[in-house]
């Protein structure tokens, strides 16, 4: 009985490959399980839905007739900024959802199966970026609706979203240590809009850097937010793209990839000693 209860991580005499084919397997489950969950609550879908389309009819036509950016219209330059804070405020839902497992006591549930560890992260992480997906294509249907175009190629569009729901991916292991840390979901919640605001509105999403004073310039202009941003947007308007330049991608990429090397091994960590 002992042995049966131990993840396949921590079986001696697992097969070459069998940990991985294991985790692998349930990680695919915990997913599943997650967007069936998702299904059940189709009032929630909606209104994480209306929230970004709400963020977009606001930016083009209250706040879009007063801010000008040279030699691109306002909404072109809008949805990068709209793409990018969407997935991350949806990426808000990691911590809460392993927050409600946590109080639920499903997670010890999962303690007491023969799985992978790292599992009901990857499972609730892919979930919600897979949620992510659905999200974006509601955004850029309602983006042409309003008058945004691609300038480029919609290779390239792809591309962008790519880049942005790899980075939503890389900060929900972030929103799983919070999850794993908060003592309630209305907790994890509230702890995870304090690291989004900033990060969110001081950068290039929704107005020219320059236009911020001096003290402000230096963090907006590197942090991984506006990062991103700038690299989709330049996938997505091309050479009309402010500050066009080729090293935006490989720092956005630099920024994503290291966001998830550090924050998913510390995620399995809090997992683990969580209990």
């Amino acid at each position: 009985m002992t042995t049966a209860t131990l993840p396949p991580d921590v079986v001696s005499d697992a097969p070459p490959g069998g940990r991985l084919h294991w985790a692998i397997a349930d990680a695919v489950t915990v997913t599943w399980r997650n967007l069936i969950s998702y299904t059940r609550i189709p009032d929630a879908i909606f209104f994480s839905s209306v929230q970004p389309i709400m963020f977009v009819l606001l930016f083009r036509y209250v706040f879009g007739g007063a801010i000008s950016v040279p030699g691109v219209p306002y909404v072109d330059y809008l949805m990068a900024g709209i793409f990018v804070q969407t997935v991350m405020f949806g990426a808000v839902s990691t911590s809460v959802g392993l927050s409600e497992d946590l109080q639920k006591g499903l997670i010890e549930r999962f303690r007491a199966l023969p799985m992978a560890r790292s599992a009901v992260l990857a499972g609730r992480t892919t979930a919600d970026v897979v949620r992510n997906v659905g999200v974006v294509i509601i955004i850029t249907i309602v983006g042409y609706a309003v008058g945004f175009r691609i300038l480029t190629n919609v290779f390239e569009f792809i591309a962008a979203l790519l880049l942005i729901l790899f980075f939503a991916y890389a900060l929900s292991w972030g929103f799983a240590i919070i999850g794993l840390t908060a003592s309630n979901s209305e907790t994890a919640q509230l702890m995870a809009f304090p690291i989004l605001f900033p990060l969110t509105f001081a950068s290039s999403a929704f107005v020219p850097v320059t236009t911020m004073p001096g003290w402000l310039q230096a963090f907006a202009k590197n942090q991984p937010v506006s990062q991103v941003i700038d690299a989709s947007r330049q996938l997505m308007l091309g050479g009309k793209s402010p500050l066009w330049s080729t090293s935006n991608i490989y720092w956005a990429l630099a920024w994503t990839v290291g966001l998830l090397v550090v924050l998913a091994p510390l995620a399995v960590r809090k997992y683990r000693r969580t209990g």
